[in-house]
């Protein structure tokens, strides 16, 4: 997996690159919490991640929890079909807010 990290004005986006598993999803959490711990709002892409098990779902969920209880906007962006398919599964297409693109994201 790799984990690509754009600062834009209001927000960061972190891209993620590949398979999101066990092996790699503490490097991906340690990406996305410590965006939140800088108080930025944060946005996830998933548009090129292959695959997703429990523990790369989990690092959202947390990171999710950690940007409610600060007040902080996060959300999913370019949702694979693969990542898609986990989240669905979970119900989690549910409780993320999900958008299209960057574009979408802005406007709300």
């Amino acid at each position: 997996m790799d984990i690509n990290t754009e600062e834009r004005e209001q927000y960061t986006i972190i891209e993620l690159v590949g398979e999101v598993d066990l092996s790699c999803s503490p490097d991906a959490r340690k990406s996305i919490l410590g965006v939140l711990e800088e108080n930025n709002n944060l946005l996830v892409d998933l548009g090129k991640v292959s695959y997703i098990d429990s523990s790369g779902i989990a690092c959202l969920v947390e990171g999710y929890q950690m940007a409610k209880k600060q007040s902080l906007k996060f959300g999913l962006v370019g949702v694979s079909d693969a990542a898609m398919s986990v989240l669905k599964l979970a119900r989690l297409d549910k409780v993320f807010p999900i958008f299209d693109s960057t574009d979408d994201y802005e406007k709300d």
